[in-house]
């Protein structure tokens, strides 16, 4: 008997509910310290950046879950760093849990590849992200090859088209309204040209640290910069006690 003729079976029936057995961590690193330290990069920057926002979520290395099938394959789907805006920050996920999020994917997100994974990141996983996260921004970089930085944007027929670099090499990224670009340096004692924020002035988005040594040396910036106009005042206090005595005045006096 089909339900149409049993009402009862209509009652009785229930949306399936959805898989709770999630795994968060499948024990597998990143593909090197490198890798690690260059996704944290972005992590960090951004949300010192918006550090007066609470409406974002950054994260990486993450499993992310989008639909019963995935978890029954166990498909799991772990960008290495992301973005997703308008959801609460505030929150504390173990993953990204789309049904748990109102339906929210990623905005944006950045594989960091290696030569073992880049078929992939510029395969499958790219499909992935425009046919089915619909996400705005996808870029690519292989922190071992500073010329490898590649970047796609989602146009308005859900297709995924190719960034076109600045002068500098940077890619725009639209969600975040900041650039992508390259950046020579030693984080975490390890030197290598890194992948960076850019806001779009042009400048650096700082991580934590980069921004309290700013801050420290403008701070001292600015007492040298007192002191100098100090030493300015007296010396012209000066000259013009000079100038007074010569003229047969007592400075003194006035």
């Amino acid at each position: 008997m089909t339900t149409e003729n049993n009402p009862r079976a209509i009652l009785d029936w229930e949306h399936p509910t959805p898989p709770t057995d999630l795994i968060f961590d499948d024990g597998e690193p990143l593909e090197s310290n490198r890798h690690r330290i260059a996704m944290n990069v972005l992590i960090r920057s951004l949300q010192q950046a918006w550090a007066d926002r609470n409406d974002f979520f950054a994260g990486g290395n993450m499993f992310i879950y989008y639909s019963s099938t995935q978890v029954r394959n166990r498909d799991f789907r772990g960008p290495d760093f992301f973005a997703v805006l308008n959801v609460d920050g505030n929150n504390s996920r173990q993953g990204w849990v789309v049904w748990e999020e109102n339906g929210r994917y990623p905005d944006v997100i950045v594989e960091l590849m290696s030569p073992s994974t880049a078929a992939i990141d510029k395969g499958i996983k790219k499909n992935l992200y425009e046919q089915t996260f619909r996400t705005s921004d996808y870029f690519v970089y292989d922190p071992f090859d500073p010329n490898s930085l590649q970047g796609w944007h989602l146009d308005d027929n859900q297709q995924y088209q190719p960034l076109t670099p600045n002068e500098r090499g940077w890619l725009w990224c639209k969600r975040l309204g900041l650039w992508l670009g390259t950046s020579k340096g030693t984080i975490d004692r390890e030197t290598a040209v890194w992948l960076r924020f850019y806001d779009v002035a042009g400048n650096l988005v700082l991580l934590p640290e980069e921004a309290a040594i700013a801050q420290a040396d403008a701070a001292v910036s600015q007492v040298q910069a007192a002191a100098v106009r100090e030493e300015a005042a007296v010396a012209q206090a000066s000259r013009l006690a000079a100038r007074l005595r010569e003229l047969g005045e007592n400075p003194d006096i006035l």
